[in-house]
C-alpha cells in the first residue's frame, strides 16, 4: 500500500510535543513491514539549515485559498529510507515558530489543500491519507468536496487521527468564505457550536478516526473529556478506533544510552544504582536509600500538578525525595521552588526541558510520577518502564493502557482510579512498601524493561485498519 502522512510536525525536522514523535517514527514502522508511508510536512523557517540542505526541489504550483492563489513550493528528501515532502510557502511559513498566529486558520488550509495538490506533481498516489490534528483536518473535507472524482484522486481511503482532542481548530463562520472557499451549501460539514470547527469536519468525512490510545477513543465520547467534541463522535462512532503509541525503543534504550553515566540491561540491573547515585550527586540531594520519584512534565493543570502541591509536604515526610524537571503555568513553577528552598537535599527542581537531564531522570529514578487528569496516550511511562523506572499512574488514557497495578497479577506499575490526591499518596506509599522489598522491587524492574512498546506493534494495527479500508 502507499500511504501518505500529512502532519504538521515531525522529529528531526521540527519539533512542540508528541505529534512529532509519533509521525517520525510511525512511518519509518510501517515502512519497515513493506508498504511505502511517505510524509509531508509544511517547510517552517525553523528546520535544521543542515537538513534542509539536503531538499530537493521537485516544482512550483498556484494553490487556491478562497479567492486567492498563493505560491506553494514542492520539496523533497529521503531521511533514514523514508522519502519526506516539504510545502513552502514563505508568507505562511517562514516564521519563528510553528503555531499560535492570527492567521493560523489561513496557514493550515493553505497547507491542507496544498497537500492534495502536490499528488498531481509527485510520481507516488496514495491508497490512504493519514491526517493528523486540526492543522491537517481539511484534507478530508476538501478531497470529499473537491477531489474526490477528478482524475488520478480515484479511491483515496482518508484516515483522521486526534493527539489532543482539546486543539481542535474553532474559528468564526466568515472563514468559511474569505479562507476554505467552499461553497454555502456544505457549510454543514465544518459548522458546530456556532463556529466552524476544522477538526469536527475532520470526523464528518474521513473513512476513519483514530485515536492513540483504545481508553482514549472511549474518554472522548464522555462530555468530560471531550471538550464539546462528544456530540460529533457519538454520531460517528462507527468510524472510531484506539491504537496505542509506541516509542523509539532504540533511541530509549539503557543498554546504548550515551548520556546516562552507567548503562545497564535487563539482565544486570546494577548500573541503575549507579545511575541514581550520579543523579543524586549532580542535583544536589542527600545521598541514601530512600525513594526517589522522578517527575518529567509540563506544569499545566490536565497533567494532575494540583494533587502533586496538595500532598506534596507528605510525600517528603514519607521519606521520598523528588528529581523534577519541566516548565508551564507560573503558579507551579513558584510552587515547586518554594518546595526547593524548604527541602533543598529532599527536592530538586530544574526549569525548562533539558533532554539530557531527562534521560538521566529516567535512568536514575526509583519511581515515575504521571498523575494526570486526563492523557490521551503518554510516552512518559513507556520512557520510564524501558529504563526500569516504575511508574505511579491514574488510570486514565493511554495510561490505563500501558499501566497494570501491582496489585494484580505481573503488575508493571502502581494506579489510582479517582482523580485525587490522597488516592495519589496511598498508591505512592503502596509503591514504597515494595520498593524497601528489594527481591520484589527488581522483579518489577525487570518485568518492565521486558515490556515491548515498539512502533511495530502499533504499524501493524494501522495496517490492518488501513487493509480493511481498502478492501484487502
Amino acid at each position: 500500500m502507499n500511504i501518505l502522512f500529512a502532519a504538521s510536525e515531525a522529529t528531526p525536522y521540527i519539533a512542540s510535543g508528541g505529534l512529532a514523535d509519533v509521525a517520525g517514527s510511525l512511518p519509518a514502522a510501517i515502512t519497515n513491514k513493506g508498504h511505502d508511508c511517505r510524509i509531508v510536512l509544511p517547510l517552517y523557517k525553523g528546520i535544521n539549515p543542515q537538513l534542509r540542505a539536503n531538499m530537493t526541489f521537485i516544482t512550483h504550483i498556484s494553490v487556491d485559498v478562497s479567492w486567492r492563489k498563493q505560491y506553494c513550493g514542492i520539496f523533497t528528501t529521503i531521511y533514514n529510507g523514508i522519502t519526506y515532502y516539504f510545502i513552502d510557502n514563505e508568507y505562511y511559513f517562514g516564521r519563528e515558530g510553528l503555531y499560535g498566529f492570527y492567521d493560523d486558520c489561513e496557514r493550515f488550509v493553505f497547507f491542507s489543500r496544498a497537500i492534495l495538490e502536490m499528488i498531481r506533481c509527485i510520481s507516488f498516489k496514495p491508497d490512504i491519507i493519514n491526517c493528523n490534528d486540526w492543522q491537517t483536518a481539511m484534507v478530508p473535507v476538501y478531497y470529499q468536496v473537491f477531489y474526490k472524482y477528478q482524475q488520478g484522486y480515484e479511491d483515496i481511503k482518508t484516515v483522521f487521527t486526534i493527539h489532543n482532542i482539546q486543539y481542535q481548530g474553532n474559528y468564526g463562520r466568515e472563514v468559511l468564505n474569505e479562507v476554505m472557499g467552499l461553497p454555502m451549501y456544505h457549510m454543514n460539514l465544518l459548522e458546530y457550536d456556532g463556529g466552524v470547527n476544522l477538526m469536527k469536519g475532520a470526523i464528518e468525512t474521513s473513512d476513519k478516526v483514530t485515536t492513540v490510545s483504545p481508553s482514549y477513543a472511549w474518554e472522548i465520547l464522555d462530555p468530560w473529556y471531550s471538550h464539546g467534541m462528544d456530540r460529533i463522535l457519538r454520531t460517528k462512532q462507527y468510524k472510531l478506533t484506539g491504537i496505542i503509541n509506541g516509542i523509539d525503543v532504540d533511541g530509549y534504550n539503557p543498554e546504548n544510552d550515551e548520556i546516562i553515566p552507567k548503562k545497564y540491561n535487563v539482565k544486570s540491573i546494577a548500573g541503575k544504582k549507579q545511575c541514581k547515585a550520579k543523579l543524586l550527586e549532580e542535583l544536589g540531594l542527600q545521598e541514601g536509600n530512600e525513594p526517589l520519584i522522578g517527575i518529567v512534565t509540563r506544569f499545566v493543570a490536565h497533567k494532575g500538578i494540583d494533587l502533586i502541591r496538595y500532598v506534596f509536604e507528605d510525600l517528603v515526610k514519607a521519606g521520598f525525595k523528588f528529581a523534577i524537571l519541566g516548565a508551564g503555568e507560573k503558579i507551579y513553577e513558584d510552587f515547586f521552588r518554594e518546595m526547593q528552598s524548604r527541602y533543598p537535599d529532599k527536592v530538586s527542581v530544574s526549569l525548562g526541558f533539558i533532554p539530557e537531564l531527562s534521560r538521566k531522570i529516567y535512568a536514575g529514578a526509583d519511581m515515575f510520577l504521571m498523575p494526570s487528569q486526563s492523557e490521551p496516550c503518554g510516552l512518559a511511562q513507556m520512557i520510564a518502564m524501558r529504563y526500569g523506572t516504575i511508574p505511579i499512574v491514574r488510570e486514565t488514557g493511554g495510561l490505563r493502557d500501558t499501566v497494570r497495578d501491582c496489585g494484580g497479577e505481573k503488575g508493571n506499575g502502581f494506579t489510582f482510579k479517582t482523580y485525587n490526591a490522597h488516592d495519589m499518596l496511598d498508591a505512592c506509599l503502596r509503591a514504597k512498601s515494595i520498593f524497601e522489598d528489594k527481591r520484589k522491587w527488581n522483579a518489577i524492574i525487570k518485568r518492565d524493561m521486558n515490556e515491548d512498546f515498539s512502533w511495530a506493534n502499533s504499524a501493524e494495527t494501522y495496517i490492518k485498519l488501513y487493509q480493511e479500508l481498502m478492501g484487502i
